[in-house]
């Protein structure tokens, strides 16, 4: 066997290192994207803070500097200057109605409207519009626009005399009618409140007045005729265009039933799922441990690509403004008066017990502090029965809490699903909600901060179509206290102000943590997926009034430009 001496061992290794490149360094394969002169923000630990990224085959390559960023280009690489501005990972809509909001768009859209007179207008507008239409249906109407929150149908009437309407309200727990639904569902003055939910009436005479709430709303929606499937899909495609467009590339659906499940799994197939979906899967609390085989049985027939429905959806209360959030102590203005939760207690332990054990992620809908308190006493049962495993659930909403609970969320290992926008003295707060408590348990409205401080996981959701898909609008109130559109000023209740990390990383890493995801995305980091979005400011350089007007210019999903901003060059 030939044995180089020395000379001629040094001279094959010199040989070998220029063939392989410049000093023995390989090139790096090139990448399909790389952003330079950027600030790249990375929500990891290190490298915090980078200059350039690069991308191929979905992940994230590189992350650094720009010169070594560059060394990855080949002649085929999407290079792109962003002149120092703004990288994150993309966000994640923790609890949101994707299809029913994008639906929502189509039909009579009350969102947004400032005024009764608007309401009525849009209404007239829309009748006047789709003549031919046999029931006029959308919603979205706030309830401090009307007197007591409970529209009348003698105003819908006047508008709309020939056919039936109903109208949902912008937090889904309230139906407005006409006299023409409340006359073909039977509903009359001896008609008896349903189970769970409330037939408002005229203090005198008992006649309906037009307001349905929680599941009296049912009475009359059951007639309504179905929507089609591509009426589905329609929906979730404007949904998703939205939800790019703020930079949204992963979501969980608040509440999805198989017509929903429908629409995602058709996209999904056709790789037109532009988001990442963790559907939760509607529980009829009714029905309690018996929905669990009709439950599993869709999280077989819904596992795809982009989608799974691992999460089961319990509504434990209603909402505050018309007094069917469940209350530990009566309402101010209702002396004994608690609200009423959707099920007792141990009917919710049980379910919360079967649901744990047979691998569902539970996602409750929490409004009040008795609701809360049942939710997080659920949790705990299903633990002390099953074991204390990483099951990761939460509650979303989370209005009301009393202190006591709050260290809860991270002893159980919950999330706190909060909608932070709500978290401001509007007129639903001012008018509604503090009349209502008194101003001792206000303070522990929307308490964010406290939850932050103890360690706990919080994530961030809009439950839009009831409030504006935004993320960067929820930080802001978060960060600020105080309204989107608002001056610097007085917090309210500055003792639940978090500042901007913790609030990106509700809104990344955490969302990504909820879904168990965490070691696929929500950080940039090498290996993870290519889901980033480029701001038109950097965040961490401007006043916290101005961040909710921040624009998202270009979103990525897994590396593919999924929304691109008109005013950015191409």
């Amino acid at each position: 066997m030939f044995k180089p001496r020395p000379r001629a061992l040094i001279a094959v290794l010199v040989l070998a290192g220029l063939a392989a490149g410049c000093g023995g360094r390989t090139a790096p394969p090139p990448a399909d994207l790389i952003l330079t002169n950027a600030v790249v923000a990375t929500m990891a630990a290190r490298p915090a803070r980078a200059e350039a990224l690069a991308a191929a085959g979905g992940k994230i390559v590189y992350v650094g500097s720009g010169r070594e960023a560059l060394r990855r280009r080949g002649q085929a690489t999407r290079v792109i200057d962003l002149g120092g501005r703004l990288v994150l990972p993309s966000f994640q809509d923790s609890h949101v109605h994707l299809v029913t909001g994008g639906v929502e768009l189509g039909l009579c859209d009350l969102n947004g409207l400032g005024t009764r007179d608007e309401v009525l207008a849009r209404v007239r507008e829309y009748a006047g519009a789709h003549p031919d239409a046999a029931w006029i249906t959308g919603g979205g109407w706030d309830l401090p626009l009307f007197p007591q929150a409970n529209p009348r149908k003698e105003d819908l009437d006047a508008l709309v005399p020939d056919r039936p309407v109903i109208l949902d309200s912008a937090d889904g727990h309230s139906a407005w009618v006409n006299s023409r639904a409340l006359a073909l569902a039977g509903i009359t003055a001896d008609t008896p409140d349903p189970a769970g939910g409330r037939i408002e009436r005229d203090p005198g005479t008992g006649v309906p007045s037009g307001t349905l709430r929680e599941s009296a709303a049912g009475l009359v929606e059951r007639l309504v005729p179905p929507l089609r499937p591509e009426d589905y899909i329609k929906g979730l495609r404007a949904g998703m265009a939205l939800a790019n467009r703020f930079g949204i590339t992963s979501i969980v659906e608040a509440s999805a039933g198989p017509e929903l499940l429908d629409a995602y799994a058709a996209l999904d197939r056709g790789g037109e799922l532009t988001v990442r979906v963790l559907a939760s899967l509607y529980v009829d609390t009714d029905k309690g441990v018996s929905e669990i085989p009709r439950l599993e049985d869709l999280r077989r027939r819904y596992a795809g690509t982009r989608l799974k429905a691992t999460a089961a959806k319990i509504f434990a209360d209603g909402v505050m403004e018309p007094h069917t959030a469940a209350l530990l102590e009566p309402y101010a203005d209702r002396p004994g008066d608690r609200g009423e939760p959707l099920l007792e207690p141990e009917a919710f332990d049980a379910l919360a017990r079967a649901l744990d054990r047979a691998g569902f992620q539970i996602h409750v809908h929490a409004i009040g502090d008795r609701a809360v308190r049942m939710s997080l006493d659920a949790f705990e049962a299903a633990g002390r029965a099953n074991g204390f495993r990483d099951m990761r659930h939460h509650i979303a909403h989370l209005e009301l809490v009393d202190p006591a609970d709050i260290p809860r969320f991270r002893r159980l290992g919950a999330a706190a699903n909060f909608q932070a926008l709500w978290a401001y003295p509007d007129t639903y707060i001012t008018d509604l909600t503090l009349p209502i408590l008194g101003p001792a348990r206000s303070r522990w409205l929307y308490p964010i901060g406290s939850v932050v401080r103890t360690g706990a996981a919080v994530v961030g959701g809009s439950d839009w179509s009831v409030s504006s898909m935004n993320p960067l609008q929820a930080m802001q109130v978060a960060v600020t206290r105080r309204a989107p559109d608002a001056p610097p000023g007085e917090a309210w209740i500055p003792e639940e102000k978090v500042d901007l990390p913790a609030m990106l990383r509700a809104y990344t890493a955490s969302g990504a943590w909820l879904c168990r995801e965490e070691k696929i995305r929500g950080t940039l980091e090498t290996g993870r997926a290519a889901d980033f979005i480029v701001l038109d400011r950097d965040l961490f350089a401007i006043p916290a009034p101005e961040i909710g007007r921040t624009r998202v210019l270009l979103t990525f999903l897994e590396g593919r430009e999924v929304f691109r901003d008109p005013s950015f060059p191409n």
